[in-house]
């Protein structure tokens, strides 16, 4: 599936000490001199070598940047050694063996690899023999002045103290998922690129291996290295990275938002920002676990880090009672689903997928995620026919359904009387539909929605179980035109987590109403009725110059400018970390910040959504 980043005001202005600044660098020369000089300096203490180990995420180019690095070294006198460390992992086999409990049987989903680590596919032998050749550069240089370990694992536990200095190259989800989608990635064991390799093997184990890998890792590097253009990179030693983060989790956090295009996808992003390339916009993310992070600390150029990143201070981001339940996870995450055609098209033009999604003991029984997928739809745009689809009709024969969805995934036909079965809302803006797991719904078009959810992996990974789909081509984005394979169903899945809740439930349980909680001259915060069920609560701020808010130092909170041109979010117990926010922008508040405001930049009122957990 294409994905498209929007980079509009989205940097994050972080404060570091100028003795800490100035050792950042910035751009491929200055980075790779930066490291040949590390070398050098290392070189000269006694007759030892140096041994360096470029630890990192997939996609990261490091044979190119290895490269870069051997040359300017030899122009400095020094003479290097490459080592990838494929070269230290069991065969292709062994590996395709491993992830096999992991990808199973599921044409769509896997299961988590809850324990496993990277030295998992480490073969020792291979392993141990790398030892031994570091420990003896260390000694006595050999051959090589500069023994260079570059890739996934170079500083796994049982070599880590072998090396003069420890880097970790990091890369961010997008672009990574650019190159599977291109089959340009090189995965674990191979040394090309695997065609076959897919997501399921990325985020249900590999995912998992790297990402304990770089948690260990983190413990011990001394530089760290934004890697994500190999013609840019940019490298800070240790203390200046984990001043900069430690100081962007006391701030509102924005986010470099992504747009996907779909076979429901519409066109109102058109008159909002300028995307070259996107065609049609399905739904754009604007808050969560796997988008980037853009810092600004002053060193000329932007740094970009993995949103994993900031749960290195899980208790600042998400409080003490989220991370003792659910370790490493940022549980909400807000996405825009667009709606908006110039011309009337029929429903199954602009409808989303019929769905439903799975509670927690679903995720947890079938997949081994550590929470369920609980939904909102929030209505910020509506124009004529807006629609949400949500519940069975009254009088719907249910079983008919579930055999009419079968036998069209079976057959890859239509059902033609589809909307006998699935209750229709008429829809306008302020509208709040809660969606608790097991309720068959989807956005319907003629509208836009903010999206407001859990999530339910550390990894980010989707849980939509679509039902129907009207058997249509999706979206072709080399074409650039509806001509795609038509969707995968989960029919079985879909159907084993249906509640089968019916239009009255919905009327009375799932349209909620916003309740006042405060008033003052200054603003108004509604709170929406919920269900218990519901593990968070849907707020808005009403107001024209400023309004308050609070996470209460344990509240994660996403906010969203819903209307309104431009505010700024500024905590009150330090007001110079203060964000801008756009209009369908949001912005991360962590738990920690406690009392906040947020003020109007522009003329007339502003609406402000926000999404936080019930009990934290």
């Amino acid at each position: 599936m294409p994905l498209y980043e929007y980079r509009k005001n989205v940097e994050n202005k972080v404060p570091l000490d100028s003795a800490l600044r100035a050792q950042v660098r910035t751009g491929l020369a200055a980075v790779m001199d930066e490291i040949v000089r590390i070398a050098a300096e290392a070189r000269k203490q006694g007759t030892g070598g140096v041994t360096l180990a470029w630890d990192g995420w997939y996609g990261v180019k490091t044979a190119q940047l290895a490269a870069e690095f051997e040359k300017r070294a030899a122009q400095a006198g020094l003479k290097v050694r490459t080592i990838h460390t494929r070269t230290i992992l069991k065969d292709s086999a062994e590996i395709t063996r491993y992830r096999r409990p992991y990808v199973g049987d599921d044409p769509a989903f896997g299961v988590v690899n809850t324990d496993g680590v990277l030295e998992d596919l480490v073969d020792p032998a291979r392993r141990d023999q790398l030892h031994e050749m570091l420990k003896a550069q260390r000694a006595k240089a050999g051959e090589a002045d500069v023994i260079l370990v570059h890739g996934p694992g170079a500083a796994i536990k049982a070599l880590e103290d072998d090396y003069t200095a420890r880097f970790y190259f990091d890369f961010t989800m997008q672009p990574m998922l650019w190159q599977m989608w291109d089959h340009e990635l090189v995965p674990l064991g191979c040394t090309e690129p695997d065609p076959d390799y897919a997501w399921k093997r990325y985020y249900y184990c590999d995912f998992y291996l790297l990402y304990r890998q770089k948690l260990h890792a983190f413990k011990k590097m001394d530089y760290y290295v934004d890697a994500v253009d190999a013609s840019n990179p940019k490298l800070m030693p240790r203390a200046p990275y984990e001043a900069a983060v430690a100081a962007l989790v006391k701030q509102p956090i924005k986010q470099v938002k992504i747009m996907q295009p779909g076979p429901w996808g519409a066109y109102r992003y058109r008159d909002l920002w300028d995307v070259p390339g996107l065609e049609c916009n399905a739904w754009n993310e604007l808050a969560g676990i796997e988008l980037s992070i853009l810092m600004d600390v002053g060193a000329g150029d932007l740094i970009n880090i993995p949103a994993q990143n900031i749960m290195q201070h899980p208790v600042q981001m998400v409080g003490e009672k989220i991370h003792r339940e659910f370790p490493g996870l940022l549980p909400l995450q807000v996405w825009l689903d667009d709606g908006y055609f110039p011309e009337p098209v029929p429903f199954e033009r602009s409808s989303m997928p019929i769905h439903d999604h799975p509670d927690t003991e679903y995720v947890r029984r079938n997949f081994k995620e550590p929470l369920g997928r609980y939904e909102t739809y929030y209505i910020v745009e509506a124009y004529p026919g807006a629609t949400t689809w949500m519940g069975y009709k009254e009088d719907a024969d249910l079983e008919e359904w579930e055999r009419l969805c079968r036998e069209s995934d079976k057959n890859k036909q239509p059902i033609p009387n589809w909307r006998d079965f699935i209750k229709r809302w008429d829809t306008n803006v302020g509208d709040l539909f809660l969606i608790p797991p097991g309720t068959t719904h989807g956005h319907g078009g003629n509208q836009m929605i903010l999206e407001m959810d859990t999530c339910p992996s550390v990894g980010g990974t989707e849980y939509s179980f679509f039902t129907y789909d009207f058997c249509r081509p999706t979206w072709d984005d080399t074409a650039k035109m509806m001509t795609g394979k038509p969707m995968r169903m989960h029919v079985d899945h879909s159907f084993n987590n249906n509640r089968w809740r019916r239009e009255n439930y919905v009327r009375e349980k799932l349209r909620a109403r916003p309740l006042v909680k405060h008033w003052s001259r200054d603003f108004r915060r509604d709170q929406y009725a919920t269900v218990p069920e519901m593990p968070f609560h849907i707020e808005r701020l009403i107001f024209e110059e400023r309004a308050e808010g609070d996470t209460e130092g344990r509240f994660l909170q996403i906010l969203t400018l819903a209307e309104g041109k431009m505010v700024k979010i500024r905590p009150k117990n330090d007001p110079t970390r203060e964000v801008t926010v756009e209009r369908l922008q949001a912005v991360l508040i962590p738990a920690g910040i406690g009392p906040y405001e947020v003020i109007n930049l522009h003329e007339g009122a502003c609406t402000a959504v926000i999404i936080r957990l019930k009990d934290a």
